[in-house]
Order: C-alpha cells, then structure tokens, then sequence
C-alpha cells in the first residue's frame, strides 16, 4: 500500500481494512449460498416460508454479539439485494473460494516469494483449461472447504492482521 500512500500510517490502516474486508464477507456469502439452496430445493415454497427461512439463516451466521435491534424490517429482505440470486444462482460462491485462493496464496509468499509467484503464474497459464481443484493444485494449494483447513487460513489471516 505503500505506493498509494505517501504517510505510512494511512497505508496501515488501509491494509487493515483490506484484509479486514477479505475475510468480513465469508459469513455473508456462507448466508447467501445456504439460502439459495434453500430456495432452489423447495420450489413451492410460500412467501413465509422463504421469510422465515432467511431469518433462520441469516440468524445463524449473525453473530449473537451484534444487536440488530430495529433493523428487522431491512434484515428480512437483506438477501434481496444480492443480484447473484437472480442472475446468476449458485455463482456466489465462487467469490469466497477465490479469496480463500489468495488467502492460501498469500500464505505461500509469505513463505517463499519465489515459489508463491511461480504457482501462480503456473495456475494462470492453465486458464480454463482445468477444473477449479486442478487450479488449486497447480498453484500448490489444497482445495479444500473443510472447516479446519479454514480456520488455519484464519488463523494466517489474524497473525498478519496483528503485524500491520
């Protein structure tokens, strides 16, 4: 950030919000894609069903800490604002797997720049050309969803946090 930023601090602080953001949205995407599963495998559900469905979903990736105390009237409708519902279902997810890509990423070149900058060149002159988990591989990362491999990218995540 150094380059954007002449003041040091102001370029610390805009990498905290950087990477603060890259991980912030999980729990939105996590919500969004459990809903639409929801609502693509009970096509003949009612309007209250869906509402009641959202709430129990969004509720679930809410933290219990944050109070939502007057904002249940936007909370209820919230998913609405996600256009990847409509246009393009089931696509969202793949915001979330690419972040953990370069989370993963990051991690390799955090250890040895070199051999970080080589997988990923390598994965990127794959293009299309292999499948997501061939993509992962060739860019020397696990391509794995499991909540323990998660949680060790988040834990990579907060240590680099703690060091800007």
């Amino acid at each position: 950030m150094g380059c954007f930023f002449r003041k040091r601090r102001r370029a610390k602080k805009s990498e905290r919000i950087t990477i603060g953001k890259s991980i912030n949205y999980f729990p939105w995407i996590a919500t969004i894609d459990k809903f639409q599963h929801w609502v693509y495998e009970n096509p003949n559900h009612t309007r209250e069903e869906r509402l009641q469905n959202w709430q129990r979903i969004l509720t679930e990736f809410t933290p219990a800490s944050l109070d939502v105390t007057g904002l249940e009237a936007y909370r209820n409708y919230s998913w609405q604002r996600q256009l990847h519902l409509f246009e393009v279902p089931f696509y969202y997810i793949e915001y979330g797997i690419a972040q953990l890509g370069a989370i993963g990423l990051w991690q390799q070149f955090q250890k040895d720049k070199e051999q970080a900058l080589h997988n990923y060149t390598n994965a990127l002159s794959l293009g299309g050309t292999r499948t997501l988990p061939q993509l992962f591989e060739a860019a020397g990362l696990q391509f794995d969803l499991s909540p323990a491999h998660i949680k060790g990218l988040m834990e990579f995540v907060k240590e680099e946090m703690e060091k800007v």
